[in-house]
């Protein structure tokens, strides 16, 4: 056979990989160009930040009109989901939210189009995430957006399902290190976080064959893992890095009713609440709903609600 037709590797919804080495993406593979969304007055441009590993990101900018010239805006640095896998900064899922998001906030926004696995394994996608955020706390002078309009002490890190692991990995990381200019994490916002481990937790499923979802996506993505409790993965197995260092006052949880991942989004908010940080949790739950419902149907009252929530938590004190 063929071995470009043979597949080695189905993991759906996500991927396809033949023995050849190709990679065939399911999802997430439509982009959209960056510019004026009519809808919101929010325009956007792609930046590139490192030439060396391909490293872009998005920016986005709401309507100023009528604001005063030295107005500062909160930063926004937002990671994608997709398993590590399928999606980009500029899918449609992600460039439609992050219009709305940004003109409902008034925000600076700087959606990370990080390296993907199985062509990138990790850490390629986390060391790709810090690296954005340190270009972010340099104040880059040629991107006037960021070094006009941005204020880096009011600094948050967002994202979805693996997007939120990766919040978790670089404010630990952040914790770790510090940021370069000032720079200050004020939030992290984890929306229906990409974590696991190998005992189920509260309601969550027994059943072999659908644990073995989220298990086979972190074999693909971390080749050569200790498996699901690695504390890449699995934030409260042993050995993994205390949350009580985490660098900010406030972290916003959403989890999800009917998703397979919503027990491990409370155990990591009823975990950072025991574990001596002394800022301000919050757990969030839509009732009756799926992994990442909001982005399916973002004008259904529970996404509203949801959309609601975030923009508070980016604009409150």
């Amino acid at each position: 056979m063929d071995a470009d037709a043979e597949v080695m590797l189905h993991a759906p919804p996500f991927v396809r990989i033949f023995k050849s080495g190709r990679v065939e993406r399911l999802l997430g593979n439509e982009v959209l160009p960056a510019g004026l969304d009519p809808a919101t007055g929010v325009v956007s441009k792609d930046v590139l930040i490192d030439p060396a590993t391909n490293l872009v990101a998005r920016l986005y900018l709401p309507d100023l009109a009528g604001s005063p010239p030295d107005r500062k805006l909160p930063v926004l640095v937002y990671y994608h989901g997709g398993g590590f896998v399928i999606e980009t900064a500029f899918s449609p899922t992600y460039h439609n939210y992050l219009n709305s998001l940004v003109a409902a906030a008034g925000v600076v926004a700087v959606s990370v189009d990080y390296r993907r696995a199985p062509e990138h394994p990790l850490p390629a996608a986390y060391d790709d995430s810090w690296a954005a955020l340190q270009w972010v706390a340099s104040r880059p002078s040629k991107e006037e957006w960021l070094a006009e309009r941005g204020d880096l002490g009011r600094v948050f890190l967002a994202g979805d399902s693996a997007g939120a692991n990766i919040v978790h990995q670089v404010a630990l990381r952040v914790a770790a290190e510090g940021l370069s200019g000032g720079a200050t994490i004020k939030g992290l916002l984890l929306i229906h976080p990409y974590f696991w481990g190998a005992e189920p937790l509260g309601s969550e499923s027994r059943d072999p064959e659908t644990r073995a979802g989220p298990e086979k996506i972190w074999a693909l993505v971390c080749p050569g893992t200790v498996g699901p409790d690695d504390p890449r993965l699995n934030p409260l197995a042993e050995g993994a890095a205390s949350m009580a260092g985490l660098p900010c006052r406030r972290v916003l949880v959403t989890v999800a009713e009917e998703d397979i991942l919503r027990e491990r989004g409370r155990a990591y908010y009823e975990a950072l609440e025991r574990s001596g940080w002394e800022g301000e949790a919050r757990l969030m739950e839509a009732e009756g709903e799926q992994h990442v419902f909001h982005f399916r149907d973002p004008k259904s009252a529970t996404a509203v609600s949801m959309m609601q929530a975030v923009v508070s938590f980016l604009t409150s004190d």
